[in-house]
């Protein structure tokens, strides 16, 4: 803990200077250049484009087991761009921001290992750390990239966090994914004068929407799917030649994903037959769903409550409830969920574990059907603030985000710690994989004809 607070200005800075360049995913250049950077000047050996994926990384330090993997995000949302203020005003109307906090997730992940590197060496403690820097996480395919590229496969265990309105840690199931665009291609024609010898691509994509929308009550209810049309042609007069919808299916299980995600794609093809159009697919990516560990939970659980909470100034509070007062049903129910008192706007205690399940998604799944994980958050930002919202942009780039960033640092630090002084908490931790995942591989979501991000 006190290498971190030693270092805590350059990390407070790289998170400033990466919230002030969001990227989006796999464009991760100055994010990713910068964790480079600050991981060589701090002993690791670093090799970009892990698994392939330019802007991935792979730092290591030490030798010997237990091995343990520290994952890393550092990319943003489109349309989030946001000022450090209480009203909503985009730095640049429609560009990139940090509307879920990555800035702090990756910079939190540095400090955690930096801090943990120091003590292992001035305590000869045995154990290897690996830094994986994670991009395209938003569009829930990146470590899935890594790990069809050979990353994680090494690790005995995996940590991850995430910024969040409150601290705990996680046994919750986030749902799998599939991602794909489904593009029609039909024949142009006047829309008036000659509509007969048209082929409408939109039409296809219209009546393969309404195939999942009647689909959906013979699914199971833990399935999500949402779609956007992304191309619907360009003026009404003319038959649209070319449409395109992008649908993300989401479910608890991987074969829920897999089997609705067939389906759907035999709604296109009728789709198609139906209008005499053709349908192309393009999958864009898939994640499993968190398998999150009970032994490495209870760690995390303990270690949180060990770690004292610097608390928050007058400033970040009034910053907190001015967000707050803007959106009150979701404080409120905010408030109801995580049984806080009234007025309270920043969270410092520590809730339990969350077994509940979510319906999001994290392509931090994919890793935890690899080698045990846990995944854990600190408050970051208002206890109203919506997910991918600009309230956590305004946040993750004020103090209020930083704070929660270096209280992450010193906990994940101090939770491995633990791991690697007593290895008999990593080998629980795999008894406990094996014997929940019962022998079930891990099968990368994303096929191989499938190219590596550019």
């Amino acid at each position: 803990m006190q290498e971190i607070e030693r270092q805590r200005k350059m990390l407070e800075d790289a998170s400033i200077t990466i919230w002030e360049n969001p990227e989006g995913p796999n464009k991760e250049y100055i994010a990713s250049g910068l964790c480079k950077k600050i991981l060589e000047e701090n002993g690791f050996a670093v090799q970009m484009g892990a698994g392939g994926v330019p802007t991935a990384i792979r730092a290591v330090w030490g030798q010997g087991h237990p091995i343990i993997g520290f994952l890393g995000e550092y990319d943003a949302l489109p349309g989030l761009s946001q000022k450090v203020q209480t009203t909503k005003e985009p730095v640049q109307e429609g560009a990139y921001g940090q509307g879920c906090g990555h800035n702090l997730l990756g910079v939190a992940t540095l400090g955690g290992v930096i801090g943990l590197k120091k003590e292992m060496e001035e305590n000869n403690i045995p154990g290897t750390v690996v830094f994986y820097g994670c991009p395209a996480e938003e569009v829930l395919c990146g470590k899935g990239f890594m790990a069809r590229g050979g990353c994680f496969k090494e690790l005995d265990a995996a940590i991850s966090f995430h910024p969040s309105r409150f601290n705990r840690a996680m046994m919750s199931v986030y749902t799998g994914v599939n991602s794909a665009k489904f593009h029609f291609k039909g024949r142009t024609a006047h829309a008036a004068g000659d509509p007969e010898n048209g082929r409408s691509a939109l039409k296809a994509v219209e009546l393969m929407n309404a195939g999942a929308n009647y689909m959906r009550e013979h699914i199971t209810s833990d399935v999500r799917m949402h779609y956007t049309i992304t191309d619907g042609g360009g003026a009404p007069n003319v038959v649209p030649a070319n449409a395109c919808v992008w649908y993300y299916v989401r479910a608890l299980t991987r074969e829920a994903v897999n089997d609705v995600y067939n389906r759907l794609v035999n709604c296109a093809k009728g789709a198609a037959l139906m209008t005499d159009t053709e349908v192309e697919v393009e999958f864009l990516g898939g994640c499993y769903p968190t398998h999150y560990n009970q032994v490495m939970a209870d760690v995390f659980d303990e270690t949180l409550r060990e770690i004292p909470h610097e608390g928050w100034t007058e400033e970040e509070i009034a910053f907190a409830k001015a967000l707050d007062d803007q959106i009150p049903q979701a404080y409120q129910k905010a408030c109801e969920k995580y049984g806080c008192e009234p007025g309270t706007h920043l969270l410092s205690n520590i809730l339990p574990i969350d077994y509940e399940n979510v319906y999001g998604s994290t392509d931090v799944g994919d890793v935890s059907y690899i080698c045990p994980t846990e995944f854990f958050y600190t408050a970051c930002y208002n206890v109203g603030a919506p997910g991918h919202s600009w309230q956590v942009a305004a946040c993750a780039g004020h103090s209020i985000g930083r704070k929660g960033m270096i209280y992450a640092s010193k906990v994940m630090a101090t939770a491995a710690l633990k791991m690697y002084q007593n290895p008999e908490i990593v080998k629980r931790a795999k008894e406990e994989f094996d014997r929940t995942l019962k022998g079930k591989p891990y099968i990368c979501p994303i096929p191989d004809d499938v190219p590596n991000p550019q």
